[in-house]
């Protein structure tokens, strides 16, 4: 860059100061300019912010006494998140910030979430917080592309420990501004789901037809933050057609995983009017954390480890009935284009015959409740082949070459 990137470091300068004026001097050390914004309510910071108190909340159209007067440190917060959030994005449009860090505990790291999600992919956001990591954390509030670093010894003070954490998450930043990739698709954006290629083949056989017609392909690995990135990143208009066909993210909802991609997965893009072509790749299976306790339901269950992270248990016929019926309430939603192809002969590599999920019973079941759940606008295609053979990519690009034709994606 040519110029100084301006970091908009955010925090409650009341509580903060210290901690805020370090990472302000780090940050100028590594070559940015700092632009401090105070989101404290209450107190009076010991310095000038580039951005008070008072400007966040004239952002919404309210005064700092009004937000004291809600009189409930959680409403304050929330009204104070929204000012925060206008007052970033406006400063991103007007060129006047290039990224954003923030410190803080779980108010502020609440708070900082909201401004991230708002600022546009690509703008750098690194989030320093006591919570980074935790699971109280949900996948649905977490942006396509922040960073987070543990705040260790940060709670209160300075000391060498939250000090080095500080000043490395300063560095990061300055260098995300400084080596960020500011050119951009140069051609069209297609989304794809998918789990590893030793389950979902499909991508193989697909990108080269993609990219033939001139399209660019993404592929999200759907472990619950992969589905989350795709979805927020649709629903803001990130993607010329979306082709979701990794739907275990679902199931994981389901049943509580920790790989839940949160209640709206499968929602994003078919209520932002994106066109979208699915397929249920993966719900055969739920995937459990290894390392944790297995729940009760799930006990006698046939499990397949894939690594020390991640175990996958099988689903019974009526576990994969219950996640037809919420996947085509969700694709009776979409707004836009929608076509669900279900592959009658298997639908991930594992439950083929012979294979440790295979249960032909429970995939007529599930193709049976998908067959009754969708009717107009949404389509659906019954395909006699299983969802890694070329049939099923095949099958795809004829859905995908029609809506080229007549215009429902827009060609390159």
């Amino acid at each position: 860059m040519a110029d100084k990137p301006k970091i908009l470091i955010v925090g409650t300068a009341d509580t903060k100061s210290d901690e805020l004026l370090y990472l302000k001097s780090r940050v100028e050390i590594a070559g940015g300019e700092a632009l401090i914004m105070d989101v404290g309510v209450l107190g009076e910071p010991p310095f000038t912010p580039a951005f008070s108190k008072h400007d966040v909340a004239s952002a919404i159209g309210v005064s700092n006494a009004d937000i004291i007067a809600l009189g409930d440190e959680h409403k304050a917060m929330m009204r104070q998140a929204e000012g925060a959030t206008a007052l970033a994005v406006e400063l991103q449009k007007r060129g006047s910030i290039d990224a954003m860090l923030a410190i803080g505990g779980s108010m502020a790291t609440d708070l900082a979430l909201d401004v991230a999600e708002a600022l546009p992919l690509g703008t750098p956001k690194v989030i320093i917080s006591t919570i980074a990591f935790s699971a109280v954390i949900p996948p649905d509030r977490l942006p396509a592309d922040v960073m987070m670093l543990l705040w260790a010894g940060g709670l209160y003070g300075l000391n060498s420990v939250c000090r080095s954490v500080l000043s490395q998450g300063a560095g990061a930043v300055v260098g995300a501004a400084t080596g960020r990739d500011r050119a951009g698709a140069d051609r069209p954006l297609v989304a794809m789901t998918s789990l590893g290629s030793s389950t979902l083949k499909y991508m193989v056989h697909l990108k080269p037809e993609i990219e033939a017609r001139g399209f660019e392909l993404a592929v999200f690995h759907t472990t619950g933050l992969g589905g989350r990135a795709m979805e927020s990143l649709a629903a803001k208009g990130a993607f010329a057609a979306v082709m979701d066909f990794s739907l275990i993210e679902v199931s994981d909802h389901i049943h509580d995983s920790v790989l839940s991609a949160g209640a709206g997965r499968l929602e994003g893009a078919g209520l932002a009017g994106v066109p979208q072509i699915v397929a249920p790749g993966g719900v055969t299976l739920v995937d459990l954390a290894t390392w944790q306790t297995v729940p009760e339901k799930f006990s006698k269950r046939e499990f397949l480890v894939h690594n020390r992270l991640i175990a996958c248990a099988k689903l019974s016929a009526e576990e994969r009935v219950a996640a037809a019926e919420t996947i085509a309430g969700k694709l009776m939603k979409a707004q836009g284009p929608t076509v669900f192809i279900m592959p009658l002969q298997g639908i991930d590599e594992w439950d083929k015959e012979g294979g440790p999920f295979h249960d032909e019973e429970g995939l007529a079941a599930f193709a049976a409740t998908m067959r009754q759940g969708i009717s107009p606008p949404v389509r659906l295609i019954e395909l006699d082949a299983h969802i890694n053979d070329r049939a099923f990519a095949a099958a795809v690009m004829e859905v995908f070459d029609g809506w080229l034709r007549d215009g429902t994606i827009p060609g390159p």
